[in-house]
């Protein structure tokens, strides 16, 4: 495996430098104790390039790479794996990166474009487990699955019938079986919406009429609709091919919601306006009568397009509800509180259902930093909100809510994250007791060595 020295970027030193090691430690380090109903993997992806970049890099660009924690009978086992992309394979025969990224995008030589086509899929933002099969995801290209133990399996196309890119962000119907999923591009057409069945057919794509192409990173689902927010985070595909900035913000095109029963061609989609306002990833949104309700963490705008060295001032995201009347076609907004937090997560068991509680991250500062600090729990119904901070000199990551499977109260579970500390460089997986969030640990495993600050975690119980 190639030595990664530290290279010129701050998003490739500290906390976020890549490791060069495949581990598979066992019997790892307990504080406390892993409750016994904990069984299965807790498994967090993102960057972790395995050669220096070609020129300058960006904080999304590198080799997607899987860490993973198995929890069973009180113990604790830590593996991680790269996704051995096509793109990755490529470059490991010649030695060298061989693909531009988001901040200086340029295609690669005939032969690795012959091997490994325009794009290397590094698959390093979120991962998914739908019909017994995992998936590692990248918003640009087909999902990539991976086994249990974190072997690359291959890209999914789904028998041939996926057609353009796979969104990071897909919902699962935890009643139906279904995975809901869409996908958005620079070019046209620039949305489409797909749906797979429970036994992994695709039975539906289908494109939504947009006027311009727009970074739509999230969007929710509840019983019978999909829902969109199409905001004007717009692409330019000419400057991006070019080298320069590939996203700007065009208030003028407006913000507006779109609705589309399940099931239904994109024609059939209902638009709603709405302030101005980006939406990176939401909690959930469900059904009342005849009313939607939806909650994220709502920005007034996107600041800075994709030049995170120089990203402007911050926008730092508010608690937010939206509720659209489907039969006045009025939508209400505002905000449902002052704690400004990321990484939105609630118990996927109720994805599109009615939901009380969700779980985000505040931040030290609303720079591009991946700084977290700590997790927040909102009570959708009261409002109110505990906190968990960590250490002055701690950085957590997405906190994912793992149920009890003897639980019977929606909060009945634990809350698991990666956390590093600055100072030390020791990473643990902190375990929270979900119903008292504000409480010491309820275990802490202790890694041997650094997971490098990555993107988003999920619980794949056994």
């Amino acid at each position: 495996m190639t030595t990664i020295d530290t290279w010129d970027t701050p998003f490739l030193q500290g906390l976020l430098a890549p490791v060069a090691d495949e581990r598979d430690d066992r019997d790892l380090k307990v504080i406390g104790e892993i409750p016994a109903a904990l069984r299965g993997m807790f498994v967090r992806t993102g960057p972790n390039p395995q050669f220096a970049p070609m020129g300058a890099y960006h904080p999304f660009d590198g080799d997607g790479m899987l860490h993973a924690v198995y929890l069973e009978d009180g113990k604790a086992r830590y593996r991680n794996r790269y996704i051995e992309s096509k793109g990755l394979l490529a470059e490991r025969r010649r030695g060298r990166a061989c693909f531009g990224g988001m901040s200086n995008f340029q295609f690669p030589d005939q032969d690795v474009l012959a091997e490994a086509g325009v794009l290397k899929n590094t698959a390093n933002t979120a991962t998914v487990r739908h019909n017994g099969r995992y998936f590692s995801l990248l918003e640009a290209a087909p999902p990539t699955e991976f086994d249990r133990d974190l072997r690359t399996v291959g890209e999914c196309t789904f028998d041939g019938k996926l057609q353009g890119p796979f969104t990071a962000h897909p919902k699962v119907d935890a009643v139906t079986g279904d995975m809901l999923f869409f996908g958005y591009s620079p070019a046209a057409p620039y949305l489409r919406y797909s749906e797979v069945n429970a036994a992994g057919e695709l039975v539906l794509c289908t494109e939504i009429d947009i006027p311009a192409p727009v970074m739509m990173h999230d969007f929710v689902i509840t019983e019978h609709y999909a829902i969109f927010f199409d905001a004007p985070a717009v692409f330019d595909l000419h400057k991006m091919l070019q080298g320069g900035e590939p996203m700007s913000w065009q208030p003028d095109n407006g913000t507006r919601i779109g609705v589309l029963r399940r099931g239904s061609e994109g024609s059939q989609v209902r638009w709603f306006d709405i302030d101005n306002s980006y939406v990176v990833h939401f909690f959930n949104a469900w059904e009342n009568g005849n009313t939607i309700e939806i909650r994220a963490p709502r920005m007034p705008d996107m600041p800075g397009g994709f030049n995170f060295e120089n990203p402007g001032a911050a926008r730092a995201p508010l608690p937010w509800r939206w509720s659209i009347d489907l039969t006045t076609g009025k939508v209400s907004e505002g905000p449902t509180g002052d704690t400004s937090s990321e990484f939105p997560r609630v118990d996927e068991r109720l994805t599109g259902r009615p939901t009380r509680y969700g779980y985000a991250c505040p931040q030290r500062s609303w720079e591009f930093e991946f700084d977290f600090e700590g997790v927040y729990k909102y009570d959708f119904r009261t409002d109110n909100v505990e906190a968990h901070m960590y250490s002055s000199t701690q950085v957590c990551g997405e906190h994912v809510f793992a149920p009890d499977p003897n639980g019977s109260s929606e909060d009945d579970g634990w809350l698991l994250s990666f956390v590093t500390d600055r100072a030390t460089e020791q990473s643990e997986l902190v375990i929270l007791d979900a119903r008292d969030v504000a409480a010491a640990p309820v275990a802490r495993v202790q890694m041997e060595r650094r997971v490098p600050i990555g993107f988003h975690a999920n619980w794949f119980a056994d």
